[in-house]
This record gives structure tokens, sequence and C-alpha cells, in this order.
């Protein structure tokens, strides 16, 4: 492991490696899968941003099969790719390009099903009735916070642009 992940060294091994594991846990934390999240997190930290199941098996100290169902996950959500080395037989998992604006974009897609699903149960459920005005409430909390998603996603990119990072 001495030079993928950027470190120099054994205690920047060690260094990088409780990092992985405190994002990892803030990750699962949140919701996503434990063995997934350690993945992602060894994926985020790599110099690359991109690794082979056999580096990440190592890295992490977990089965190939591990590995392979964390990838799965991670490619089912679209926060990782499978490329194949040139000349090899071997897959490389790589992060994404802008994968937290694509994340967002994705979640925002994923508001506009549940806004819609609301709005139908809210009519169902009559506006007349608590249960109709709670859900109408929620429904109404999703359409307000798409909207600011789309303004913080175009003042993410232009806060990109003005620091060199596009």
């Amino acid at each position: 492991m001495s030079g993928e992940n950027g470190s120099t060294g054994r205690a920047g091994d060690e260094a990088v490696s409780r990092f992985v594991e405190r994002f990892a846990a803030e990750l699962t934390e949140a919701g996503m899968q434990r063995m997934a999240s350690r993945v992602f997190a060894a994926l985020l930290s790599s110099e690359k941003g991109s690794m082979t199941s056999a580096e990440l098996a190592e890295q992490l100290r977990i089965s190939p099969a591990a590995v392979s169902g964390a990838i799965r996950y991670l490619n089912q959500v679209n926060m990782v790719s499978r490329e194949r080395d040139p000349g090899s037989r071997r897959d490389r998992y790589v992060l994404h390009n802008e994968l937290w604006y694509e994340t967002f974009t994705r979640r925002d897609q994923l508001l506009t099903r549940w806004e819609k699903a609301l709005r139908d149960g809210a009519e169902t459920l009559g506006p007349q009735t608590a249960a109709g005005r709670r859900v109408a409430e929620t429904a109404e909390f999703f359409e307000f916070l798409q909207g600011e998603m789309s303004g913080l996603m175009e003042r993410w990119r232009v806060y990109r642009e003005a620091r060199g990072m596009a």
C-alpha cells in the first residue's frame, strides 16, 4: 500500500486507514451499507480515485466477495464505475467525476417522485383531514427543497469555476 493513497510510510497508511474508517462510519450512520461505505471511503481517499478489487481487499482487510458486493451496491447507486486496466483483465473501480453533484442531482429526481406521490396522497386523504394536511405540507417541503437545491447546485458550479476546480 505504499503509494496508491498518497501516503509515505506506515504512519501515513495508518492515518489514511483511520480516516477511511471514520468517514465510512459517518456514511453508515447516514444509511449507506457498511461495506459499501468502507469501499467508497477507500476509493475517495486513494490518490487516483480508483483501485482494483485486490487493492481494496488488501487495504480494508476484507474478502474479494465483500468488495464485490460493495461495488455492486455503489455501481447501482451510480457512485462508482468499472473500467478495465489497459492490457489487463483486471477491473479497476473508479469514482465518478463530479460525484457529489451527480448524487445530489439524482436525489433531486427522487424528491420529484416523492413530491408527486405525496401530492396524490394528500388529495386521496382529503385537504380537510389532518392526515391530508400533514401529507400536503410534506409535499410542499420537498417542493421547497427542490427549488433550493437547484439554486445551490448552480452556486456550486460558479464556486468551482471561480476556484479553478472545474
